[in-house]
């Protein structure tokens, strides 16, 4: 039975919640249906909410699928905010999830159950056929497993802070994201409890967090986490090798795209999704999709983002379910960071940049001539049982953003390379990688590479990083060759940025064998890292000479080029924002 929930105090909620994302009062009056029944090709039923205009007939639909509760402050803020601008609204929750039937197995099942759910939807008398999605995160990821495969398509989808291939964000080149998978492993295995439960877990959660994940074998690490074996974080310990095929039915990166609707996406720089989101951008638009994104300065989540992406769904959804304007401005538009201020591109990778190579010398130093040859190589020893802490970057959860890293830089595992003071600003826009030239004692290596901001009172701020594992089975490898001396030429992907280095600031570039508790500890003995339960030491020689140049490549524009699109200043953004 459909029951019926009209409380004034929803009123209330209702503006709270408009207040919340930052948009003035909606004027749609609206009544909400609890738990209606999807039914499954399986046999599974799935629970979902409407939300429907008072008195209208057959409508457009925005389907929003979700693990995280239909009630959740996250699951109302998109109905309501929605809602209450006429729009008819399907809330779903994922299989397992909140009284939906079947067992929540993260990421595995959102493609049939997706498409049986547009099904659905289409073939109910409330719905005039027309279905547009929306949704950031693991909400984005279901519109990814349904968006290039709807037949009739999709109208829109909004395919906020998500990519389209999941084992990108499970594992970075490799090396598996261990703060992220257990710290959501652990919200998952309370968000179904009660408040004061879910509240004691999440004040205790980044100490137990960074205790568990030192834990041997590592796959035990979410029993010392939750006291219970997490579904999800064995998936990540039985299935990290890149090319497993186990995940190629949540990646969606090889979907044809011939049937995908035009898209919507908002995200951050320090968001974890950043650097598959923006691979999908560009081969979306290689492929004639129109699409639009938003790269603002925030962290997963934050209220800034919501705020951002929830204005952009408005006018997003007006234009393709109401017949509103078309959205104005350049289809790439990217906050420049310690600028405070926003550019405007037509395509990612942006046009109009200069590539810039920045050597690593033998004294430390970072320079736009080559090292000379003959040089020595520098070397550090990254000892498992004393992992290199960094702090900072692209976090599931605050603490993310930028970090003060001298502490870090003073180890001996460490290997620092600074540039001379800018004379003038300098504007990175676009990808940042690096090529890095090792030969480690071990073959099971970790080469961890970041890119730091050092203002003129010596305080180093990360920009951007990235790291890559080495391993027989993927060296050699067409970006990894190994000369006959040894020596790995390494390409290692870093996240890409918009950044201002101001004048009088110093780039930095340092060089580890890890980043704990970012990275899983590499223990550099074979076989599956998460069974190990001893490690091994291991001295990696960096080189920097005349016939192993490491060095780190740029895209930078001319400050004050006036790209299209260029806005006013973003109160509050130019340091980690809220």
């Amino acid at each position: 039975m459909h029951r019926r929930r009209a409380l004034p105090l929803a009123l209330v909620g209702r503006r709270a919640l408009e207040l919340l994302a930052g948009q003035p009062a909606g004027s749609t009056d609206y009544a909400v249906t609890h738990d209606l029944r999807t039914p499954l090709r399986d046999g599974v039923v799935l629970l979902g909410d409407l939300y429907r205009p008072r008195g209208a007939g057959p409508l457009p639909v925005v389907l929003i699928r979700t693990p995280y509760g239909r009630t959740s402050l996250l699951g109302r803020l998109f109905a309501v905010v929605l809602a209450r601008r006429g729009f008819q609204v399907f809330v779903q929750s994922v299989r397992g999830t909140f009284g939906s039937g079947g067992s929540f197995r993260p990421y595995t099942d959102e493609h049939e159950d997706g498409l049986d759910t547009l099904a659905w939807v289409r073939d109910q008398r409330w719905c005039d056929g027309r279905v547009a999605t929306t949704g950031a995160s693991y909400f984005g990821h279901t519109q990814w497993a349904v968006a290039p495969y709807a037949d009739p398509p999709l109208v829109a989808a909004s395919l906020h802070i998500t990519g389209a291939r999941v084992r990108d964000i499970l594992a970075e080149h490799g090396v598996p994201v261990a703060i992220n998978g257990l710290g959501w492993s652990d919200s998952l295995a309370r968000q179904e409890l009660p408040f004061a439960s879910r509240l004691l877990g999440g004040l205790r959660l980044r100490s137990r967090l960074v205790a568990a994940l030192a834990t041997r074998p590592a796959r035990e690490a979410d029993v010392v986490l939750t006291g219970a074996p997490s579904v999800f974080w064995r998936d990540l310990a039985d299935h990290n090798v890149p090319e497993d095929p186990f995940w190629d039915v949540a990646d969606h990166d090889g979907a044809p795209l011939d049937r995908m609707p035009p898209v919507n996406m908002v995200t951050g720089w320090w968001d974890l999704f950043l650097e598959p989101q923006l691979r999908d951008v560009t081969r979306l638009q290689a492929a004639g999709v129109p699409t639009r994104i938003t790269v603002g300065p925030w962290l997963h989540g934050a209220p800034a983002e919501l705020k951002a992406l929830l204005r952009s769904d408005i006018a997003w959804l007006e234009h393709h379910l109401h017949d509103g304007p078309s959205p104005q401005g350049a289809p790439v538009r990217l906050f420049l960071q310690e600028a405070d201020t926003w550019l405007g591109f037509e395509h990612w990778p942006p046009e109009g940049t200069t590539a810039e190579d920045r050597f690593l010398q033998p004294d430390g130093a970072l320079t736009t001539g080559a090292p000379p040859s003959g040089a020595a190589p520098s070397a550090f020893v990254f000892d498992p049982d004393d992992p290199t802490p960094f702090a900072g970057g692209p976090l599931l959860a605050p603490p993310g953003l930028q970090a003060d890293d001298r502490a870090s830089e003073a180890r001996s595992d460490v290997l620092v390379f600074t540039g001379p003071a800018e004379a003038a600003d300098l504007d990175l826009v676009g990808e940042v990688s690096a090529t890095v030239f090792v030969r480690p004692e071990l073959p099971q290596t970790d080469v961890f590479v970041r890119l730091c901001d050092v203002d003129p009172a010596g305080v180093s701020r990360n920009v951007v990083e990235g790291i890559r594992r080495l391993e027989p089975r993927t060296v050699p490898a067409q970006d990894v060759v190994v000369g006959t001396d040894g020596v790995f030429a390494v390409q290692v992907e870093l996240f890409p940025t918009a950044y201002r280095i101001r004048a009088g600031h110093r780039l930095r570039v340092v060089v580890a064998g890890g980043a704990f508790p970012r990275y899983a500890i590499n223990l550099g003995v074979p076989g599956p890292q998460a069974d190990a339960v001893t490690g091994r030491r291991n001295r990696v020689e960096v080189f920097h000479d005349g016939r192993h140049p490491s060095r780190l490549h740029l895209s930078r524009i001319r400050p004050g080029s006036g790209h299209a699109g260029a806005a006013a200043p973003l109160a509050g953004a130019s340091r980690n924002p809220a």
